[in-house]
């Protein structure tokens, strides 16, 4: 039994609650959504112990791709690309996936001009109707144009007072908004990885949008890309039960930064920086990799790059995005 877009509704979790007490043992059942099913204006009854959930993302490399590697091995070696003889094939995905999004209409579409359509009502209709449906929203002129400033405020810290300086609201509504935004998967934000990192800041997130393609700024754009690529492999490792894995960034007081760090157990595992053209490796990078003393890559978007250097007991990779983000499991 699928049931789509319950959560709309009054009384949901009650009702899930009832029909699954009564017909579990006859009927399974798929709870399919736009939005997070946690996030209700009325909790109701609790349906912990009676489901397991699963994130379903845009369309990514790695399952786009017919290389990807399985997690106990990228685990043993995160640098190792393994056979690396479709770059062609994974090129032209990055590319229309960085013109189009990974949503499915638009990228199957395959059309500029269709995105831009679909684009302009993705943001409006999800903030109307979508949004209305679980919160009372007064004020939609002021919510419409958070969503449309969010777009410049990509791959930074984000400044809720700022924000709420901008729209002339209080902190306290920018900050449910912004936790509305997250419930219905039109942004995520990453926390700063703050253990054992000197003067590091501890409660700015940055944000980042499922639908990238609206962010203007080229190097924004390419760590939003990257950012959901890491996303739906982190929730995809989590959702299986392979492990309890994070995404963060990391940046300090006196602004040194790294775009992101994946931990296991809020162990640090893996340091990724992006860069759009240089395939030297970042010194803020080197420096957090001698600290943590776990291996890194630095992700290019310029083609044919594949290089390993040397710094002190790790290895960095600087690679071209595409080929290696394609191996993620």
């Amino acid at each position: 039994v699928i049931l789509d877009e319950i959560h709309k509704y009054r009384d949901w979790k009650n009702y899930l609650k009832g029909i699954y007490d009564q017909f579990s043992s006859e009927y399974q059942f798929l709870i399919a959504g736009s939005g997070r099913l946690e996030f209700s204006r009325k909790s109701g009854d609790s349906l912990a112990g009676r489901f397991l959930k699963f994130h379903i993302f845009p369309f990514t490399l790695a399952e786009l791709s017919s290389h990807r590697k399985i997690l106990r091995d990228f685990k043993d070696n995160p640098l190792e690309m393994g056979h690396d003889s479709s770059a062609g094939e994974t090129a032209e995905s990055f590319q229309s996936l960085w013109e189009l999004s990974g949503f499915p209409e638009p990228f199957t579409k395959g059309k500029k001009t269709f995105w831009s359509t679909w684009s302009a009502a993705y943001g409006q209709q999800i903030v109307r109707d979508d949004l209305r449906t679980v919160a009372d929203i007064r004020n939609l002129d002021i919510v419409e144009t958070l969503f449309a400033l969010l777009p410049g405020r990509v791959a930074s810290p984000l400044s809720i007072n700022n924000l709420a300086g901008d729209l002339q609201v209080a902190f306290d509504t920018v900050k449910n908004w912004l936790l509305l935004f997250d419930a219905f998967y039109l942004t995520f934000r990453l926390s700063p990885w703050t253990a054992k990192i000197s003067r590091s800041i501890l409660k700015e997130k940055k944000i980042y949008l499922f639908n990238f393609p609206v962010i203007e700024n080229e190097a924004a754009r390419f760590e939003n890309l990257v950012a959901l690529e890491f996303l739906r492999a982190v929730e995809g490792w989590n959702d299986y039960g392979w492990g309890r894995f994070n995404l963060h960034y990391l940046r300090n007081k006196d602004k040194q930064e790294v775009d992101f760090l994946i931990t296991e157990h809020n162990r640090p595992f893996l340091l990724v920086e992006t860069k759009l053209s240089d395939d030297q490796p970042a010194a803020n990078l080197l420096a957090f990799q001698k600290f943590l003393n776990i291996p890194a890559v630095q992700l290019i978007k310029k083609e044919g790059v594949k290089k390993v250097y040397r710094n002190g007991k790790n290895n960095v990779l600087a690679v071209t995005a595409h080929r290696w983000l394609s191996t993620l499991p």
